[in-house]
C-alpha cells in the first residue's frame, strides 16, 4: 500500500509519499481475510514519484498496485519517459506546447496499453492510480491532475481543481489525513447508517452529510500564497502522520519507509526535495567529476 500527497499553491506544487510495498498471496484454504490475500512482506524501498520528462516541470506520484505483470511501476514509468525523450511523436508528445492534459492521457494510454499485453489475469488484479502535478508548456499556473487503472482499464483523466484554485490531494492509505484534514473517518458514515433507524444506505448518507461535516470540520491548512518550503513542510507532516499512525495500529506497516518529496515550481522546474539512493553516490560520481591519480 502506500501514501501519496500533492499539494498544489501558486508558487507551485509539491509531490509527497512514502516507500513501501506490498507483497500479498492467496490465503490458503480455511484461512479466512478480508479481500482473498495474505501480506507475505512489506519493502521499504518502492520508488513511487518521478519525473516525467527530464527538465520539465512534470512529475507523478503513484499508489496500489506496484506493478503490471513481472515490470514495476518504477520500472515502466521510467520506459515511458524514455519514450517521450527518445521518440516523442511515437507518443504523440511535443515538447514545445505539451498540455498537462495532454500528458495525462498519454500516461493513462501507455498503463492501458501495459496491462493489455500483460495478459487477462494480470488486467483483472491491477488498481492504481496517479498523481500528476506540473505546468503545461504555455501556462502560468501548475495544474493537478489524476490517472486511475481500475481492473487494467485506464479511466479518462480528472482534472483535480482550476488552475487559480490552491489545495491537497491524496490517494492510498489515507484514514489519517482524512481525520487531520477533513475532521472525520471515512468509516464514520457506515457505523452511522447501521445505528440509524430505519437502516440507512452509507453512500446517501455520505453524500448528504459529508458536504456539511466538511464545510464545519475541515482544517483550512492550504493557501494561495504559501512559500514552496512551508508547503513542503506540510506535506512532510502528512507523510510522517500515516506512516506513525500505520504504524501503531494492528497490522502489517503497508505505510512506511523513507519520505520522498519532491517541488515543481514554472522556473526552478521538477527538483528533489528528499529522496534515497541505492547506491553510494560517491561511488557513482558523473565523469566531469571523476579525479585521477597521477
Amino acid at each position: 500500500m502506500s501514501v501519496a500527497v500533492l499539494i498544489s499553491v501558486h508558487d507551485g506544487l509539491v509531490l509527497a509519499a512514502d516507500s513501501a510495498s506490498t507483497l500479498s498471496i492467496t490465503a490458503p484454504p480455511g484461512v479466512t481475510v478480508l479481500d482473498g490475500s495474505l501480506v507475505a512482506n512489506v519493502y521499504d524501498n518502492a520508488n513511487k514519484i518521478f519525473n516525467l520528462v527530464k527538465g520539465e516541470p512534470i512529475g507523478c506520484i503513484t499508489f496500489g498496485s506496484g506493478n503490471i505483470g513481472n515490470a514495476s511501476i518504477g520500472t515502466l514509468i521510467k520506459d515511458l519517459r524514455k519514450k517521450l525523450t527518445d521518440t516523442p511523436e511515437e507518443m504523440e508528445f511535443n515538447a514545445e506546447k505539451y498540455t498537462m492534459e495532454g500528458v495525462a492521457k498519454i500516461l493513462a494510454k501507455f498503463l492501458g496499453n501495459e496491462c493489455e499485453k500483460a495478459g487477462q489475469l494480470v488486467r483483472l488484479n491491477t488498481n492504481m492510480g496517479f498523481l500528476l502535478g506540473g505546468y503545461s508548456k504555455l501556462g502560468d499556473l501548475g495544474e493537478s491532475w489524476s490517472v486511475e487503472i481500475q481492473q487494467g482499464v485506464p479511466q479518462p483523466p480528472k482534472k483535480l481543481r482550476l488552475d487559480h484554485e490552491v489545495g491537497l490531494s491524496w490517494g492510498g492509505a489515507t484514514e489519517v489525513l482524512q481525520r487531520i484534514v477533513v475532521g472525520y473517518s471515512p468509516q464514520l458514515f457506515p457505523v452511522l447508517a447501521a445505528v440509524t433507524q430505519p437502516p440507512q444506505n452509507p453512500d446517501v448518507l455520505a453524500s448528504q452529510l459529508g458536504p456539511l461535516m466538511a464545510a464545519q470540520l475541515q482544517a483550512p491548512i492550504v493557501f494561495a500564497p504559501m512559500p514552496i518550503q512551508d508547503v513542503i513542510d506540510l506535506a512532510r507532516f502528512l507523510i510522517h502522520s500515516a506512516i506513525m499512525f500505520q504504524r501503531f495500529t494492528p497490522g502489517p506497516n503497508i505505510v512506511g519507509g523513507p519520505i520522498e518529496i519532491a517541488a515543481i515550481t514554472k522556473h526552478e522546474s521538477f527538483k528533489w526535495i528528499s529522496r534515497k539512493h541505492y547506491y553510494d553516490q560517491s561511488l557513482n560520481l558523473e565523469p566531469s567529476h571523476v579525479v585521477i591519480d597521477k
